[in-house]
């Protein structure tokens, strides 16, 4: 039983998600089923969420912050040469 489950795993297809750092908000788009056995997908486009429910207004899909957008990094620190 074991060895079937394994096989059955092994065929279906694997698809890689990706998640665009440059966008701070991703679209999740759900298809299928409704009780969540269907096909999801993010698109990681947007700028604000206010910008990504006005696209997912009457879809299933809902619109969450991007895991990979860099939030807290600190902006570039300037290098002050000192005349000598």
């Amino acid at each position: 039983m074991i060895v079937t489950a394994g096989a059955l795993l092994a065929a279906a297809p694997l698809h890689a998600q990706t998640f665009d750092p440059n966008y701070p908000v991703c679209r999740h788009v759900y298809s299928g089923e409704s009780d969540g056995g269907g096909e999801q997908r993010y698109d990681c486009s947007y700028t604000s969420l206010p910008q990504c429910r006005a696209t997912a207004s009457g879809q299933a899909a809902t619109c969450e912050l991007n895991p990979y957008y860099p939030v807290n990094v600190p902006p570039p620190r300037s290098r002050l040469r000192s005349s000598s």
